[in-house]
């Protein structure tokens, strides 16, 4: 018995100091974003205390973690998946991301291939939801992207959509234009 609790130790540890998913930010002790975690890494962050993933985009992407929803629940994440379109993000997929963050207060990683998508649903979560100014929550959100001229059009949609000017002082709303035709 002493064995098992010894090795159960380690594992933690070790799964603690694994690296964090790409563009990982965390906003706060229970809510952070970022790019695909691999399987290892989705362990990792159940040792840390997140007990919810939220995931941003379609099973299908070439980048995507195969199974995770499976490799989630087994390591007794609550697993959801709201597949965003890239280039047509949607008030209707917002209202949705807003109901499940406030279905309950789980800690929560929401994420997405690279994180484009899961910080900017992030950064209009804590702007509308958690009070968090729209200058600060930009910030985080541009650790990771500026956003194209589509995601910048929706962003601004939203929030005029809950009565708060996307203008900021600091704030540089020039849209990114990416080379080719990616998809976050």
């Amino acid at each position: 018995m002493r064995k098992l609790a010894i090795l159960g130790l380690l594992l933690a540890a070790t799964a603690a100091n694994a690296e964090k998913p790409v563009n990982f930010i965390a906003y706060d002790e229970g809510f952070a974003s970022s790019g695909q975690p691999t399987a290892e890494q989705i362990e990792a962050l159940s040792y840390q205390g997140y007990e919810r993933i939220v995931y941003l985009a379609f099973g299908d992407h070439d980048t995507s973690l195969a199974n995770e929803d499976r490799i989630a629940r087994n390591h007794g994440f609550d697993y959801v998946q709201l597949p965003v379109i890239w280039d047509k993000p949607s008030y209707h997929d917002f209202r949705t991301f807003a109901a499940i963050m406030q279905s309950s207060d789980k800690n929560t990683l929401v994420h997405c291939q690279v994180n484009y998508r899961a910080s900017t649903f992030s950064m209009l979560y804590r702007i509308i939801h958690q009070g968090v100014d729209v200058g600060d929550a930009k910030d985080d959100m541009n650790q990771v992207w500026q956003p194209t001229e589509a995601w910048r059009n929706f962003i601004f949609s939203v929030l005029a959509r809950h009565g708060i000017d996307a203008a900021c002082e600091a704030c540089d709303w020039t849209p990114w234009v990416p080379e080719g035709n990616k998809e976050d």
